[in-house]
């Protein structure tokens, strides 16, 4: 877990990234979820299409991110970095539990810790 105000959860993320980058994780094994607004990227590549943009998870050479909305549809990666940068209608709590289940070896969570621990709380 970092901690991370929702504000901040998504630079946090980002910043998660680029220190698995830097210590020699392959693009292609990070699968990014935020739970409320979606990345930058995914938001510029939905603009392409929904066929264009899943492609690209399934070509898996590449980080991925996508609304954890979405959860269900990401293919398991070795790592999910988690943003916590939103909870409408209890999104944390239903996409956590699937967060795990998709991440082959590691999960990080950046948002508010207390958030966090109650969606876990609630979604176990």
């Amino acid at each position: 877990m970092i901690p991370a105000p929702a504000g901040g959860a998504l630079d946090a993320a980002e910043e998660a990234v680029d220190l698995l980058l830097d210590s020699g994780r392959a693009p292609g094994d990070i699968l990014v979820l935020t739970t409320g607004e979606q990345h930058p990227w995914a938001a510029h590549e939905l603009s392409f299409g929904e066929a264009a943009y899943w492609a690209q998870q399934d070509a898996g050479d590449d980080v991925f991110f996508a609304d954890a909305s979405a959860v269900d549809r990401a293919k398991p990666r070795p790592v999910v970095v988690v943003a916590v940068n939103g909870d409408t209608d209890g999104t944390v709590a239903r996409a956590l539990p699937v967060a795990r289940d998709r991440a082959a070896a590691l999960l990080i969570v950046c948002g508010d810790p207390q958030t966090i621990n109650s969606a876990l709380g609630a979604g176990v």
